[in-house]
């Protein structure tokens, strides 16, 4: 499915990091040794890159003014600092920095500066004395990871659901973002609609149903096109980790009765050049809609990947990587045509 080697033509694109390939080969070679807060059933997932990038995970303090203590909050932090502004991934729906195990390595091997983040709420992080996970809380929190940790301005990606937090963060703190990429963006979806009216009592069973295994398969297979049933099955337990953890239910209901997002009004309030990149074959989200938001942002461009679903950056990771680099490339030479000086012509 994916050959790390597949990047090394982006190499040309950031070729002072040539050397991080080299890097990679050495941790990939070693043991996988999974941080203690991981979830046990990590032992039990047999996709090497999904081990791989779970070795990296760690949890780092962030202070929120809805916390009395830190935050104890999961990424993946890089392996180098790059004089181009960092990459920073955010998932979709209820998922994790995980999501990201093929095109993270092929990003980083690039020699670009990667972050994967967990949006509060889901992912790795320790959420025992969190209550709330609507999305105020979401934005702050990460702004607050950014300004800890980050701190230069990003080439912010987000997919499906984490498109909308890209949305909504940009907005609200453009100062934090140089450029967006929104992948299969779910950006037209009215917040969690209906279910924002459900007692809470119900609401605890729809998110029961929510992290079953009947279910989480079904929307394995709608997502993806062509996955095997092994790799799915693969796919699904990778998928449902962060749910085993005991404080999930409570950080999901918040969200859903908090209304979620609803960013279709942000949208023209976009000011970043803005990368859409769609799969042809998403049955999810109609690339009717992608066609829409290149309408609708202010400065975008849109590439779409044939023979794939909703989330490229798992089923086609080659070419998700390809795209994002070639997009920060001509960024980067747009910035030094613009800061370089001009000559004076004398007659």
């Amino acid at each position: 499915m994916l050959t790390l080697t597949s990047a090394s033509s982006a190499l040309t694109l950031f070729p002072e990091c040539k050397t991080q390939r080299r890097r990679f080969a050495i941790s990939a070679a070693a043991d996988d040794k999974f941080p203690s807060f991981l979830p046990k059933q990590m032992e039990e997932i047999k996709d090497p890159f999904a081990r791989k990038l779970a070795t990296r995970i760690e949890r780092l303090p962030v202070n929120v003014s809805f916390s009395e203590k830190s935050i104890m909050s999961s990424c993946v932090k890089p392996l180098i600092q790059s004089n181009q502004n960092p990459v920073v991934l955010l998932h979709s729906f209820d998922s994790s920095c995980l999501e990201w195990r093929y095109t993270f390595p092929l990003l980083e091997e690039a020699g670009l500066e990667t972050w994967a983040i967990d949006i509060l709420g889901w992912g790795f992080s320790n959420l025992e004395r969190i209550k709330s996970c609507d999305v105020a809380s979401k934005r702050e929190h990460f702004y607050q990871l950014w300004k800890s940790y980050i701190k230069r301005p990003m080439t912010l990606v987000g997919p499906s659901l984490g498109a909308a937090v890209a949305v909504d963060f940009a907005v609200n703190h453009p100062e934090a973002v140089e450029n967006l990429v929104l992948i299969d963006a779910s950006a037209y979806v009215e917040g969690t609609g209906n279910l924002a009216k459900l007692p809470r009592a119900v609401a605890y069973a729809g998110v029961s149903i929510l992290k079953s295994f009947p279910l989480r398969l079904y929307t394995t297979f709608l997502a993806f096109k062509g996955v095997s049933f092994d790799t799915g099955l693969d796919w699904v337990n990778i998928g449902k980790l962060h749910c085993l953890y005991p404080w999930w239910e409570d950080a999901t209901v918040s969200f859903m009765i908090s209304g979620g997002y609803n960013v279709s009004r942000q949208i023209d309030q976009v000011m970043q050049k803005t990368l859409i990149i769609w799969g042809e074959d998403d049955q999810i989200i109609s690339n009717k809609l992608a066609v829409r938001l290149h309408c609708e942002l202010p400065n975008s461009i849109i590439r779409q990947i044939p023979d794939c679903g909703h989330l490229p950056h798992v089923e086609k990771p080659d070419s998700a990587a390809r795209l994002i680099l070639e997009f920060m490339q001509n960024h980067s030479c747009q910035k030094k045509a613009q800061l370089a000086p001009t000559e004076e012509v004398v007659y």
